[in-house]
């Protein structure tokens, strides 16, 4: 796949690798598409190396929702030793997010999109931080970027170690015992039959399905209220320190 950096073109050559700051969109020449990123680095980035490499996370925002929303996520990865990259997916030249008929398959387009930008960013971070580790990411998805995150790991993806997903409702989590799964559920819908766990299913792959209640779907960004966004935070540290499932609900 041939990639460029969009974000520099300032006279460096295309193998120097570039700062967080200068990373602000990739540009996928293959699709001719253009990316918009963040890219925060670990609290204590001198940790990591190429002998020792740190972990990666990716966020892949909501539909209709800016890539840099989610800052309180993004502080609890980097503050647990994380390279967190934020993706936004929808370009204005994108076609509408399907609202009718079968959306698992009317919205296939979409997530099939999705699914193939983590694979360019993915692709292309790897030579730009040789420090951190993208043979095991943990992929973060809101609602529609936690569909196409899903979708990612039932297409067979290798290079994923876990997910969490902010009430995402249409494609169904991995059945699989080799990545740790967290779903967080807002109150105010339901997701699709099939997308969640059952109770025996829950046990079977070790996921773990969380509900707030009183939260609502569309509140689960920086914008939403304060005890909100604590509750996911309480919970994304508890999934990132390796805690049980009943520990989390505790």
């Amino acid at each position: 796949m041939k990639v460029t950096l969009f974000a520099l073109l300032l006279g460096t050559m295309a193998s120097t690798q570039a700062s967080p700051s200068q990373l602000t969109s990739l540009h996928d020449e293959t699709r001719q598409r253009t990316i918009p990123i963040s890219v925060s680095l670990p609290q204590q980035p001198s940790h990591c190396s190429v002998e020792q490499p740190c972990k990666v996370a990716f966020i892949s925002a909501g539909y209709g929702v800016s890539h840099k929303a989610y800052s309180f996520i993004n502080n609890q990865l980097t503050s647990h030793g994380y390279l967190s990259v934020a993706i936004k997916h929808e370009l204005a030249s994108d076609p509408s997010l399907s609202v009718s008929g079968n959306l698992y398959q009317t919205r296939q387009e979409n997530w099939q999109r999705g699914a193939k930008t983590l694979r360019f960013v993915r692709e292309y971070l790897t030579t730009q931080f040789p420090e951190y580790d993208f043979t095991r990411i943990l992929l973060v998805g809101h609602s529609n970027g936690g569909d196409l995150s899903s979708l990612l790991i039932n297409q067979g993806a290798e290079f994923i170690a876990g997910l969490i997903t902010l009430d995402h409702r249409r494609v169904p989590l991995p059945r699989t015992t080799h990545i740790s799964v967290l779903s967080i559920r807002a109150s105010d819908f339901p997701a699709d039959p099939g997308v969640l766990y059952t109770t025996l299913e829950q046990s079977t792959y070790g996921g773990c399905i969380v509900k707030i209640p009183g939260a609502k779907h569309n509140d689960m960004t920086d914008q939403g209220p304060a005890w909100l966004k604590a509750s996911i935070a309480k919970l994304l540290s508890g999934y990132l320190n390796n805690k049980k499932c009943e520990q989390l609900m505790q």
